[in-house]
């Protein structure tokens, strides 16, 4: 049983409390005992209008449930569809023009355009490599992936060929981004060519010459005595780039976090981060390593002025959103704290120490903190997190509206009512960001028993999502964010199609927005070539006025009316979901890995998270309550496709089998429950049952049991 000690009422893990009272508090001179006083008030204050924000969903869901169970079989219609919508408060005013009025943002965010990552806070190696990845090799980049149209001869050691279409394509990019006033890169036989445009060269940094193009840095690394310098006419050893300007540290969808051992684990990182003292040693090639911050870097003008370069990502913090709750912390009456107000109030507190400048290096140059919060429904939903935020500031005696906020436009009811969400935290609010994957988990979700649904690769084409697409853009635009806040999208899911994702991820800054997902440091360093290409702000002033897409086109469900698939293609698309369900879940539920690389159904790695199960969980959910397939053809593909995903994890040597195990793998157990307890789930999310699992296999480790306990 956990240690708990009490403080003002609160049941705090003792662990946790003794991280809080010597690690977090003393540095930004904040006393414990008033700490935890204003805590539990902010808690007693908050925690009821968190519940009754949970009751206000489910009863909103109810509403619509029997809406369409009134009218099975009828068709759609969006006049009398949305004047439902808007008679139960699902549907809100517009708020009339406004402009966000935030204060006190960094350039990252407010004025370049560049990609993003998101890291899992858990995984300490990967969240240095993505807080360093504000600088990536492009030469590392192209040669290392299938980014490069020349394959790869087979063989260990250097590929010179390899080596010089690496070289030529960097000649090329230079050219794009750097143009000479006559002639090209890779005919350049000194540095002493003119640009087409001087301003781009900066200065000289330690190893090369700095240049900027549409914002981003760009360093030429200049080494004639390294093996590829050596063969280069002018000596150039790398193309350095400017890659990951921003980071989401995450709490959320990337994590496995069940418990306070989980949550302690959490903040320790985010506060490694912040101090700067993060390290991770680890083991590679057989030889032993340590990670550790990168430090700024540093450019000499050619007047003499010395300038600095942030050497990391800035960062964000992902909180969880406000369904869940957790042990970490228990109320006065014994029930576990919202654990989206303890993120807040525990993630800022540990912040502080950035605004107050004590880390080794800075994040925020503003002394700004910035949090994004996911899976909000709605601007009242919305306005609670701007009050959470103002009662955290008080608690932490910090300026208004220092706590920042990213909203997440990935639940349906909040991409109805874009405007008024934004509208509700305009004087913090610094992101929003498409999130298409959970997006059309709360379709599925809320329209669950409106039809069932078409197949879940051709929701991809749906009309609602190029209107959920555009309308983000049209919105954050309307409304002032350009120039002060990120408009982003989302993630690009297969980190080893690197080819593909510089074809088809410039979409995304030619919509207008100024970031987007990537999966790795090396997707950053590729995607950032994008942002060369395009000059997001230019592109802006032309889209001044652009029309929004209406809630016709939104609002649209992607009902399967009418289709009869066959019988192959059924099992088809159940063995697909089942495999891609399981291949998530059973690392989630036995190893507590919240987001890998998990092959799918045709072995190509993709990156998955809560989202994607939300998905194919749901998509199960709405075929079996309509009757497209049986509980015993969604038994059959889940069973088969467990001896599928425990093949493909052979190679793991922590890997514990589903098949054959039923009844006692915790793992294919949760997954059965996310299926056949989909349609009860709130919202449809995943959370509640993989936390339930989660917790009954660490219990069963701690009592030395591997399988489940029928």
């Amino acid at each position: 049983m956990t240690d708990r000690i009490e403080r003002s009422g609160l049941l705090v893990d003792a662990a946790l409390a003794r991280f809080v009272e010597e690690q977090v508090l003393p540095p930004i001179g904040q006393d414990s005992v008033g700490f935890w006083a204003g805590f539990a008030a902010l808690v007693v204050e908050l925690a009821p209008r968190n519940r009754a924000l949970l009751t206000r969903r489910d009863a909103l869901q109810a509403q619509i449930d029997g809406w369409h169970d009134e009218r099975r079989g009828k068709p759609l219609e969006q006049p009398e569809y949305q004047a439902f919508l808007r008679e139960i408060g699902y549907l809100v005013p517009e708020p009339g023009d406004f402009a966000i009025a935030t204060r006190g943002v960094d350039s990252e965010i407010a004025a370049m355009a560049g990609p993003q990552l998101v890291v899992p806070v858990l995984n300490a190696r990967f969240l240095l490599n993505a807080a360093n990845a504000r600088w990536g090799s492009l030469y590392d980049a192209l040669y290392g992936t299938d980014a490069l149209d020349a394959p790869a001869v087979a063989g260990k050691g250097y590929d010179a060929a390899r080596g010089a279409a690496v070289i030529a394509q960097g000649r090329r990019f230079l050219d794009e981004a750097l143009p000479l006033a006559s002639g090209s890169w890779a005919d350049l036989a000194s540095f002493d060519a003119v640009l087409a445009d001087p301003s781009q060269y900066v200065g000289d940094t330690r190893v090369g010459r700095f240049y900027r193009s549409n914002g981003l840095g760009i360093e030429i690394v200049v080494d004639p005595a390294s093996d590829v310098g050596r063969s280069d006419r002018i000596g150039i050893a790398d193309i350095v780039l400017e890659a990951a300007l921003t980071t989401i540290v995450d709490l959320e969808d990337s994590v496995a976090a069940v418990d306070a051992e989980d949550k302690l684990a959490a903040y320790r990182n985010w506060l490694g981060v912040i101090r700067g003292d993060l390290t991770d040693s680890f083991e590679k090639h057989g030889r032993a390593q340590t990670r550790e911050l990168a430090s700024d870097r540093t450019v000499t003008t050619p007047s003499g002025e010395v300038l600095t370069l942030p050497g990391r990502s800035l960062l964000f913090v992902r909180n969880v959103g406000h369904l869940m709750t957790n042990p970490a912390i228990l109320l006065p009456d014994g029930s576990e704290i919202p654990e989206g107000i303890m993120d807040a109030v525990l993630t800022s507190a540990i912040s502080v120490q950035d605004v107050k400048g004590l880390g080794r290096f800075g994040n925020s140059r503003e002394g700004s903190i910035y949090i994004v919060k996911p899976k909000m429904h709605g601007p009242e939903e919305c306005a609670f997190t701007n009050d959470l935020f103002d009662a955290v500031e008080d608690l932490l005696r910090l300026p208004r509206h220092t706590v920042k906020v990213g909203v997440m436009d990935e639940e349906r009811r909040t991409s109805a009512n874009l405007a008024a969400c934004i509208h509700a935290v305009k004087d913090r609010i610094v992101f929003i960001n498409t999130g298409f994957l959970d997006r059309t988990g709360d379709e599925i979700h809320t329209s669950m028993r409106a039809g069932p649904m078409i197949r879940k690769n051709a929701i991809k084409g749906s009309t609602w999502i190029a209107a959920y697409e555009t309308r983000n853009v049209a919105i954050g635009l309307r409304h002032g964010l350009s120039g002060i806040a990120q408009i982003g999208k989302g993630m690009w899911a297969a980190p080893d199609r690197m080819r593909d994702m510089l074809e088809q991820k410039i979409a995304h800054p030619r919509t207008g927005a100024n970031t987007a997902w990537v999966p790795s440091p090396t997707a950053a360093t590729l995607h950032a070539m994008h942002y060369h290409e395009v000059d997001v702000f230019a592109l802006r002033e032309e889209m001044a006025g652009a029309e929004v897409p209406g809630l016709d086109l939104l609002l649209q469900v992607p009902l399967a009316d009418g289709v009869n698939w066959s019988e192959e293609e059924i099992r088809e698309e159940l063995d697909n979901n089942a495999q891609g369900l399981l291949g998530y879940v059973v690392r989630w539920i036995d190893q507590g890995v919240g987001c890998s690389k998990v092959p799918d159904i045709d072995d190509v790695g993709l990156m998955e998270d809560r989202a994607t199960l939300r998905i194919s969980s749901q998509h199960l959910a709405n075929w079996l309550l309509h009757g497209v397939c049986s509980q015993d053809q969604v038994m059959d593909s889940l069973r088969r496709m467990a001896e599928r995903v425990d093949a493909q994890n052979l190679g793991d040597p922590l890997y514990e089998p589903m098949a054959g195990n039923w009844d006692t793998s915790f793992a294919f157990r949760a997954a059965c429950d996310l299926v056949f307890k989909g349609t009860e789930q709130p919202s449809g999310y995943t959370e509640p049952l993989l936390h339930a699992w989660r917790r009954r296999k660490k219990e069963a480790v701690a009592a030395g049991r591997i399988f489940a306990e029928v």
